[in-house]
This record gives C-alpha cells, sequence and structure tokens, in this order.
C-alpha cells in the first residue's frame, strides 16, 4: 500500500486549478446552477476514456478529438440539462462555438477547449445561453475548496448528493495532488462509465502514462458500476495533468508511477461508489463480492450479472434475503460454474451471514438476514470455489421511486 492522505477536496484540490459555476437556464425553469468551468492557466496534459455506446453524443466525438490530438488543455466546459445527443452536425458545430467563446475570453485555443453536456437527448442546445454561461463564468473563476464544490454541485441533474474525493502522495519528495468530480444517478451501466467525471492532479506526468493510468483504473472503478443497466450517450472521464507540483516528470512504469496510479484508483473508486450509492431512487449501496472464480475475466461477468438483476436490487429493497434471485443471476450470466459448490453470504454493518454452502439453504435466521438487509449499505458475496480471481461491482437498490423519476425524466 502506498502511503495517501485522503483530503477533503475535489477538483480544485490540485494547485492551479479554478473553477465556476452560474446558472444559465438551459432547461431548469428553477433557478438551479446548471453550468459549470474548470480551468488551469498552466497547460495541462490530458487523459479521457468515453462512452461504447454507438450512439455517441457531440461533445463525446469533440473530446476524443481533442484528447487524441494531444494539444495543451486549459479549459472544460459543463452544462446539465441538456445533451447535446443526437443533433447531428449543429451539436458539434456548438462544441465550437462554446470554445470559441472561450479563446475569446482567455486567450486559449478553441480547438484544445474541452466540453461535456448531461440531460435530456435530442434536443438543441440554446446558445444564447450557454455563452452567456461562459461569459458568466470566466471572471469567477476562483480557486479552493468552495469554487470547486459549486461547480460539482452545478453539474447535478437527478443526483441528489454532489461527488468528490480528492488525495496527496509524495512523488520526488514532491507533495502531489489528485482530485476530482462527477455526477451521474441515471442511466448508468458501465462500458467504459455511464457518468461524467472531470479528474485534475498538478502531478508532472508524461501523456502517455496518464492516459494508462486513466484506463486501467477505470476499468475496475467505473466500469463495475450499474444502475439501471442502460448505457449513455455522453459517458465521459477527463484527467487533467498541469505539472504545478514540480515533481520530477514520471516517464516510466516504476515505483513513482505505481504510487499515482494507486492514488488515482483510489480517487475514481470513491467516485464510482458515490455514483451508485445515489442511484435513482436508491435507499441502499449494494455491493456485490466475487471470490475465487476461475479468472478475472469471469469474475467480473459474475458481479456485474448480480449488481443488475432486477430481481435481486428489489429483494435488496424488500430487505427479502432471497438468496435463490443471486444464484439464478449467476447463472444466467453466460460463464460455467457448478451450483452446487457456490457459498453465498450477506453482510452489512449490522453483521454476516451465510445463506448458502455448497449450493443449498443454510438453516439461517430470516430475522437476522433481514436485520442485515435492513443497513444502508449492503452486499452480497459469492464464493464460486473455482480459483482465485476476485471482482466487485456496484449498484444499488430497486425502488418505486426509480420509475417516478424516470417516468417523467423530460417535464
Amino acid at each position: 500500500m502506498i502511503c495517501m492522505k485522503i483530503i477533503d477536496g475535489g477538483a480544485t484540490s490540485a494547485k492551479g486549478f479554478a473553477a465556476a459555476y452560474t446558472t444559465a437556464g438551459i432547461k431548469y425553469k428553477t433557478g438551479r446552477n446548471d453550468m459549470a468551468m474548470l480551468y488551469s492557466s498552466l497547460p495541462c496534459r490530458s487523459a479521457g476514456t468515453f462512452t461504447t455506446n454507438v450512439v455517441k453524443a457531440a461533445p463525446v466525438k469533440w473530446d476524443k478529438k481533442v484528447v487524441t490530438d494531444g494539444g495543451d488543455v486549459h479549459a472544460v466546459v459543463i452544462n446539465a440539462g441538456i445533451a447535446n445527443a443526437c443533433t447531428g452536425e449543429e451539436g458539434m458545430r456548438y462544441c465550437r462555438e462554446t470554445g470559441e467563446v472561450v479563446e475569446k475570453l482567455l486567450n486559449v485555443s478553441a480547438d484544445n477547449v474541452l466540453v461535456a453536456s448531461t440531460g435530456v437527448i435530442g434536443m438543441q442546445l440554446p446558445m444564447d445561453k450557454i455563452c452567456a454561461g461562459v461569459e458568466a463564468m470566466v471572471p469567477q473563476l476562483a480557486e479552493g475548496r468552495e469554487a470547486g464544490h459549486l461547480a460539482a454541485k452545478a453539474i447535478m441533474t437527478t443526483d441528489t448528493k454532489e461527488k468528490e474525493a480528492a488525495v496527496t502522495i509524495e512523488v520526488g519528495g514532491v507533495t502531489v495532488t489528485i482530485g476530482g468530480m462527477c455526477k451521474g444517478s441515471g442511466m448508468i451501466h458501465p462500458n467504459m462509465c455511464t457518468m461524467l467525471g472531470f479528474i485534475t492532479t498538478d502531478a508532472c506526468i508524461s501523456k502517455e502514462l496518464l492516459q494508462k493510468a486513466l484506463s486501467e483504473t477505470v476499468c475496475d472503478t467505473y466500469n463495475m458500476v450499474s444502475v439501471d443497466g442502460d448505457t449513455s450517450t455522453n459517458d465521459t472521464v477527463l484527467l487533467l495533468a498541469n505539472g504545478a507540483a514540480g515533481n520530477p516528470e514520471i516517464t516510466t512504469e516504476g515505483e513513482e508511477y505505481t504510487k499515482f496510479k494507486e492514488a488515482l484508483y483510489y480517487v475514481n473508486e470513491t467516485l464510482a461508489k458515490k455514483i451508485a450509492e445515489d442511484g435513482e431512487g436508491a435507499t441502499k449501496l449494494f455491493t456485490t463480492k466475487i471470490l475465487n472464480a476461475a479468472t478475472k475475466e469471469q469474475a467480473v461477468i459474475f458481479a456485474k450479472s448480480v449488481i443488475t438483476s432486477s430481481l435481486t436490487k428489489a429483494a435488496i429493497f424488500g430487505q427479502d434475503a432471497n438468496w435463490g434471485r443471486i444464484l439464478c443471476a449467476l447463472g444466467y450470466s453466460g460463464e460455467s460454474f457448478d451450483p452446487d459448490a457456490v457459498d453465498l453470504y450477506i453482510e452489512s454493518e449490522n453483521g454476516k451471514l451465510q445463506l448458502v454452502k455448497g449450493g443449498f439453504a443454510t438453516d439461517y435466521s430470516e430475522e437476522e438476514a433481514t436485520k442485515i438487509l435492513s443497513a444502508s449499505r449492503v452486499t452480497a458475496i459469492a464464493d464460486m470455489k473455482q480459483g482465485t480471481a476476485c471482482a466487485t461491482a456496484w449498484g444499488c437498490d430497486l425502488t418505486f421511486d426509480y420509475v417516478k423519476i424516470n417516468a417523467d425524466y423530460r417535464s
């Protein structure tokens, strides 16, 4: 384990990063904040991971090009309310237009301004409001905890909580900070990840290793989250590094790179779990741990199959120890195993209980099971007895409120 300090922070915790927010009135009529901006006066190297949905929003296409082209990035502009997805060439033009406003105000290249949108699919952005929002935010750009916190709140849609995390580590004798913010509550299913995430660091690290660290940590963090099985058109995680810490540049996969990657993993895992816990209508964070699978790939498939099972999620909501639903979800995962060898457990702050031993029910107490499942964080553990591989996935219970929220999302 690396020596890592968890701090109260977010996207402005790293040196040189500022944030701003505003009420642009893009969709919401309640006067809520709906735009945010991140900025570094120092040039940033960028990395990104994006949705695998064939239907990709204009900001995803724009950001992939910016990250791939490798130019210096200074700013990210984010809006909530309208996704700018399925908007054709007009939607792409709006990404450029947003960049051009930033270019005019901050004297940075429009081609290297990152943009991100979340909200309703199929609607065109009201560019008069977007441009006015950028113009309002630039003079308010500020470093410090409060600015980052309010920016994290401004990008929420159906989220009920802002989502932030930050840590510090020592790299080459220098303190390096990694912090971030994300949003995500519904339309959450991994592959890359179904959310918007913005990670910043003052580390000096090569662009190649920055991308490698992000891509590798996404696999076991955001990609292991599911709320409802729906993969969005706008999934984006961006990682910016401005080098302000002044550490010796990380250019090889040695000890310092490992430190950086593990710290980044912690930030991403923390944010991923916050998304799962804040799933639309959720009352519980539901974790599935797979033990002793034949391969890592198999363990991942098992974990995702359980975490996405509507029947299992409903049982968790009802505090019903219906272990047959878990075993069933493992069975239709597409992976082979011996059902008569599996052990199943449930666990929470209220205790741990074995429900199944060797494929058959134990003589467990339903009262004790209900007590365990009444906690706000519940874990199902499946020991597959096939090998040594493990995987963990995070989701939430399925409640009445999920249907209510999504039945009238556009209104």
